[in-house]
């Protein structure tokens, strides 16, 4: 019968059928019944005649625990192609699904083989790719679906999902498009009873309207509930007949009554093996006609099942070809709650009897039937969830080290496995699990060490940035503790943590200096990277020259290990080294990306476009930036993500493009300020500084630049402070504040002193030059422009710009033309818009005109857009790009095929050569 009601739906999903080449998908909601898989079978049959090949997974409640359930069920028919992947994605997702042994894939190279799998099968055929009941999926699915969901693009995929009101999913975040499914109206509503249930009397056919309200799967199951579809029903209302005379029960419960009621009328036999089969975590009829045997004490034939599916409960068809499918998911929830406890148990323990090929179900069940506290269970499920992290199912991990908690004989193994499970969801930034846990852990009687390990496993959720400064000290103390027990790599961690709390917030001299003692007296080599960034991020003035000379040193050795890098990348931020942090966050990226950490490496990518940003390399920065803003989005990192979008509003700042800067500063001030993000909020002040500066507004550029400076302002951070001199000095000249600005060099000075940074030096020596005297300017103008500035093209722009605008107010104007052409040409290489134009106006005083700057690339390119085209140009092939930016080679294509006509080129050797000129 044709769906009625529905032609909205229909007619949506319909298009994106038709055009599956858009990467479009859909989201369908609504409550229990209501109709979302019949709108589903209704695509999936329009799509198989339009010649699209039809990929499902359906999520059940019993395999939310099991790792990749749903991701093996939906990759099941194209898995053939899985050899064919590029090798780390092979591996990743042959582990996965448990095909092969190998070490823990990462999350996001599964996601990305999964992608990839996808893209080449709807190279052949278009795809429709169905997730039914996505809130029973496995997390691990549902993360894959997400991931490939945001990047499906231009592929010949459609995408259509279900969701069950009132639960949520990671899915709801991925760009799918919102279609709610409503109640039928009164009038379609009658029409589908009227089909259903024809000749009712018109006071039980009120009744059936009022109690199924619209709900499609009510109107169709209720009347059948009754048992009198041709004649008169009786009175009572059908809240009394299922449940009661008691208060009006919630719709999906009224009809898991219904179906209940029919199970009542079955033969033992089929009860039983109805049973089992909503209670195994698979649909396969040989498995529970196995099991059911087992409680039955003798052979169960799959006629067993017959009645059953007469009385509608399961698909009689599909017992053909092997399987059990229930007619809806209610209906397997209704038969295991309406059976006893002592029922449950013994089904639970007939199916573990019979899994022994399948550890991980066999300990599930195992665990279900088992009421107390059983050791062998519980080491049963610990195993279980050293399997599932080792296949990269982290949410199936926690969960069995729960339920192994629960079972654990002993506090401290229940502590143990419950801490355990906490700091994988901190790994996995499940936040409210981890708290969960750990409040869990901290109500039960604690060793030292376990109660520490409470205490610090929360610290790890946005380095810290929502807590209380003196976390800071009480961390500091923790290390010590740990490290005085022997345990040195924890106490490092701990170490580590506390020092990035530095970044993101001021926790004052004390903290810093407990942090110093406590690091200076672990015995861990001074040269180890990690404790080269602490002592970075802690004291970037007072350690500046230690931990700079140590990354020279080290800057040899780059792209060893990614993780180090990172490391060496934020330490010599902290230090003003910004020429050292891009190239040690750029040789982090590549390992960071190919073992799948994109936790990490927004970070790293955060690091090297701030850094690119510092150094005037806009055509570094600008994708960089944008990657990371996307990355710590979608990963769940919101001030990385603020962080990165600041840097992007000084880029736009830098442009010229002052619209877009504002917009962006805005946006990452809105995440930022409620937290007190420091790094974030200085980046923002920098970037309406220079809007303001632009603008010639020297005023509002003062104050806002002024802000980062002041320990009193949430914009203050201790490091970034000294590193946007230049700025803040010409700012200061212009609103007539030299005053001021002297006194905030004479409070740097002593800094100045402690440290080698060279970003310190290098605004220090500019801000001398444009402060001195008449008589003494030219003199500091022409030293600093002789020390070493390799690297720093936006600063040596700056130097010659303010030079030439000062021999052309000492009426030297043929001297200041070739400093004001060296800038000029400069910030045009750098596509730093706005300071070129000012290099022209100086110009044209000096009696010089100058060319207007031609549009380029940059100006031509989104962010996205650029990073391919950067990548091509350097000669890597669509694959080798797609691996990098986490797409598939196909939508890769699809960009350069869109790049090629805006920059006017036809060739890769034509994009390197256009590309070329911008470096």
């Amino acid at each position: 019968m044709p769906l009625v009601g529905r032609e909205a739906e229909l007619k949506a999903l319909a298009e994106l059928i038709d055009d599956p080449g858009d990467g479009s998908g859909v989201l369908l909601r609504g409550e229990a019944g209501i109709g979302k898989s019949a709108l589903v079978a209704e695509a999936a049959s329009a799509a198989a005649a339009a010649g699209l090949r039809v990929l499902t997974t359906t999520g059940v409640e019993a395999e939310r625990n099991l790792a990749y359930a749903g991701l093996h069920q939906l990759l099941y028919p194209v898995r053939a192609g899985v050899g064919a992947l590029p090798g780390p994605q092979r591996d990743a997702l042959r582990s996965a699904l448990g095909l092969a042994e190998a070490t823990e894939p990462s999350a996001y190279l599964v996601g990305l083989a999964t992608l990839t799998l996808l893209a080449e099968a709807a190279a052949v055929r278009p795809l429709l790719v169905v997730a039914e009941d996505v809130h029973w999926l496995d997390r691990a699915s549902v993360d894959v679906l997400a991931f490939v969901a945001r990047r499906i693009e231009s592929e010949p995929i459609v995408m259509v999902a279900t969701l069950r009101e009132g639960e949520r999913s990671h899915v709801q975040d991925a760009g799918l498009s919102p279609m709610p499914v409503d109640r039928l109206s009164d009038e379609v509503a009658t029409e589908l009873l009227d089909s259903i249930a024809p000749g009712l009397t018109p006071t039980v056919r009120m009744r059936l309207l009022e109690e199924a309200a619209g709900n499609p799967l009510a109107l169709t199951e209720l009347p059948a509930a009754l048992g009198h579809h041709d004649g008169p029903l009786p009175v009572p209302s059908l809240s009394d007949r299922l449940g009661g005379l008691g208060p009006v029960l919630p719709l999906s419960e009224r009809l898991e009554r219904a179906f209940t009621a029919r199970v009542a009328g079955l033969p033992t036999p089929a009860r039983t093996a109805l049973l089992v089969a909503a209670l195994q975590q698979s649909d396969s009829v040989s498995e529970t006609l196995a099991a059911t045997g087992l409680i039955l004490g003798s052979t169960a034939e799959p006629e067993i099942l017959v009645p059953a599916a007469e009385a509608r409960l399961i698909e009689l068809r599909e017992l053909a070809i092997g399987t059990v499918t229930f007619r809806h998911p209610l209906m397997r929830s209704a038969i295991a709650a309406a059976s006893t406890l002592a029922e449950r148990r013994q089904a639970h323990l007939a199916l573990a009897e019979t899994l022994h090929e399948h550890p991980d179900r066999r300990a599930w069940h195992r665990a279900a039937a088992t009421a107390g506290a059983d050791e062998g269970v519980a080491a049963e499920l610990d195993r279980a969830a050293d399997r599932a992290r080792h296949r990269g199912g982290v949410a199936a991990a926690i969960a069995a080290l729960e339920q192994a908690a629960r079972l654990s004989e002993g506090q401290d193994r229940k502590a143990h496995r419950l801490l355990k499970a906490a700091e994988l969801a901190v790994e996995s930034g499940s936040r409210a699990t981890a708290e969960r846990l750990v409040r869990d852990a901290q109500a039960l009687e604690l060793s030292p060490r376990r109660r520490a390990a409470a205490a610090w496993l929360l610290s790890g959720f946005e380095d810290g940035v929502r807590e209380d400064v003196s976390r800071v000290s009480e961390l500091a103390e923790l290390a010590a503790s740990v490290a005085a027990d022997g345990e040195l790599e924890p106490a490092v961690r701990i170490l580590w943590g506390a020092a990035m709390r530095c970044f993101w917030s001021e926790p004052g001299p004390a903290a810093r200096r407990s942090l110093l003692r406590v690091a200076d007296r672990l015995p861990v080599p001074a040269d180890d990277p990690r404790m080269v960034a602490v002592a970075a991020y802690v004291a970037p003035f007072e350690r500046g020259g230690i931990a700079l000379d140590l990354l020279r040193k080290l800057a040899g050795v780059a792209g060893a290990a990614p993780e180090i890098d990172r490391y060496l990348g934020s330490a010599a931020l902290q230090v003003g080294a910004f020429d050292l942090a891009a190239r040690f966050s750029a040789a982090a990226a590549p390992g960071l990306r190919a073992q799948g950490r994109l936790g990490l490496l927004p970070r790293a990518l955060a690091v090297q476009a701030w850094s690119r940003a510092r150094l005037g390399d806009l055509t570094a920065a600008v994708p960089v930036a944008a990657e990371a803003a996307k990355l710590a989005q979608e990963t769940g990192q919101p001030f990385m993500y603020g962080l990165a979008t600041a840097v992007q509003a000084e880029i736009a700042a830098l442009r010229g493009d002052h619209g877009q800067a504002t917009t962006l500063a805005d946006e990452a001030e809105r995440v930022a300020l409620p937290a007190g993000a420091r790094p974030v909020l200085a980046t923002v002040q920098l970037a309406r500084g220079l809007v303001a500066l632009s603008e010639a507004r020297f005023d509002d550029a003062f104050a806002a630049l002024s802000r980062i400076l002041d320990p009193s302002d949430p914009a203050y951070q201790l490091a970034l402070r000294a590193y946007c001199l230049a700025e803040l000095t010409e700012a200061a000249v212009r609103a007539g504040r030299t005053d001021t600005m002297r006194d905030i060099l004479h409070g740097l000075e002593p800094l100045a002193a402690s440290t080698p940074s060279p970003a310190l030096h290098i605004g220090l020596r500019y801000a001398r030059a444009v402060l001195a005297p008449n008589e003494e300017a030219e003199k500091l103008f022409t030293a600093a422009l002789r020390a070493d500035l390799t690297g720093w093209p936006a600063e040596r722009g700056r130097l010659h710009l303010a030079f030439g605008e000062w021999l052309r107010r000492q009426r030297r104007a043929a001297e200041s033309r070739t400093h004001l052409r060296t800038a000029r040409e400069t910030f045009d290489a750098l596509g730093m818009a706005a300071w070129g134009e000012r290099a022209r106006l100086e110009l044209r005083s000096a009696g010089e005109a100058s060319p207007n700057r031609d549009p380029d690339a940059r100006d031509k390119l989104t962010p996205h857009e650029l990073n391919i085209a950067q990548l091509a140009a350097e000669g890597l092939t669509n694959r080798e790009i797609g691996q990098r930016l986490y797409l598939s080679h196909r939508t890769v294509g699809t960009h350069l095929h869109r790049i090629f006509p805006k920059l006017g080129v036809s060739s890769r050797a034509d994009l390197a050569r256009t590309l070329k000129t911008l470096r």
